[in-house]
């Protein structure tokens, strides 16, 4: 037909050239493939999140992926750590912290996409001990200066930047234990850190939150009266830098009723 290129043979095209075709074609029809396929090409989506969403937060991402095809790549730290991270340029798409104020100290300084800010889900704080440890008397929160003895120790977050520290810390002094225990207290960098302590049996008592508890092979002495802090509040946001588009999806689906099941499997509860 007049004015047609003729078609090539494969033996009149180098291997150069077919690489080339095949990228072109790639290319052209990138705009046509259902949205799924697109997103398991692209780039994987990096959530930062607080050490105490680890389990939840990962059951969440494999449960996403599944059903959309796309990448996510996680990090778990404490709350301060991660928010001093993303500060300093470490790149991600989204932020999940353990509290409000760490979620504060990033919109403060322009980090987070404006409107993209939501407080999904809430916990609770508990005193545990190492589930290997028969219970003694009189063990309750108000008797913890007793209990640790002379040289027991109490775990739990450090108080001056994790979060569960932050709480507890709040808890002791509105209980009036606080200045018995400051000097007993085993600083961790995280909760789960604290955690680790109480369940290997190097601290006889620890304070964590109630989802923590759960998992690992400790037992809950006693919760603390959610009166004697500060509500425990998970917020969660997009980071300006970031892939907003994508992330955004992903923290459609972590708020949705089907998102907010899986945060609940693990003891979480809505806001």
């Amino acid at each position: 037909m007049a004015g047609e290129a003729p078609v090539p043979t494969p033996g009149h095209i180098s291997k150069t050239l077919r690489r080339i075709a095949v990228a072109l074609a790639l290319g052209l029809l990138s705009g046509v493939l259902p949205s799924g396929t697109r997103a398991a090409a692209a780039e994987p989506l990096t959530v930062f999140a607080a050490a105490s969403l680890t389990d939840a937060m990962t059951q969440a991402g494999k449960v996403y992926e599944r059903k959309t095809g796309a990448q996510l790549r996680f990090s778990f730290a404490s709350s301060s750590t991660l928010a001093r991270q993303i500060e300093a340029g470490a790149p991600a798409d989204l932020y999940a912290s353990a509290n409000e104020k760490w979620m504060d100290w990033l919109e403060t300084r322009g980090l987070v996409l404006a409107g993209s800010r939501t407080s999904p889900i809430a916990n609770r704080l508990v005193l545990v001990a190492p589930e290997s440890e028969k219970p003694p008397g009189g063990e309750r929160i108000e008797n913890l200066p007793a209990l640790l003895g002379g040289q027991g120790r109490i775990a739990m977050g450090d108080p001056a930047h994790v979060p569960a520290g932050i709480y507890g810390k709040e808890a002791l002094k509105s209980l009036g234990l606080w200045t018995a225990l400051e000097p007993r207290l085993a600083a961790a960098d995280n909760v789960r850190a604290a955690l680790a302590l109480v369940e290997r049996g190097e601290a006889p008592y620890g304070i964590v939150y109630a989802t923590d508890a759960r998992i690992a092979r400790v037992r809950v002495v006693e919760a603390f009266p959610d009166t004697a802090h500060t509500p425990i509040t998970y917020p969660f946001a997009l980071l300006k830098d970031g892939n907003a588009e994508q992330a955004g999806k992903f923290l459609a689906f972590l708020t949705s009723d089907e998102g907010l099941a899986i945060f609940e499997r693990f003891g979480f509860r809505r806001n």
